[in-house]
């Protein structure tokens, strides 16, 4: 499923795609603005997504092989919740 997947899905819901594809946006542009701010988004039964701090760490170029160091660095991570684990089985 890709996003106009996913807007076709909620505009079965609401009553026209605009509103689905403004509803949408919205959620992502509000999770990635709480990430940004590192500040954590829980939805109860689907997930957490929250900001993790890399370490700076060496790494190798697999084209030369030659060893370079790559920085630390703050990346998005999501924790699936119980209710998202349960329904994989």
């Amino acid at each position: 499923m890709n996003k106009g997947d996913l807007i076709n899905e909620v505009a079965t819901v609401v009553s026209s795609k605009k509103e689905a594809q403004a509803a949408v946006d919205c959620v992502l542009a509000s999770i990635t603005e709480a990430l940004t701010k590192k500040d954590t988004v829980t939805l109860v039964g689907f997930g957490t997504f929250k900001t993790v701090e890399r370490k700076a760490r060496k790494g190798r170029n697999p084209q030369t092989g030659k060893e370079i160091s790559i920085g630390a660095r703050v990346v998005p991570k999501f924790v699936p919740g119980k209710a998202l684990k349960d329904a994989m089985k």
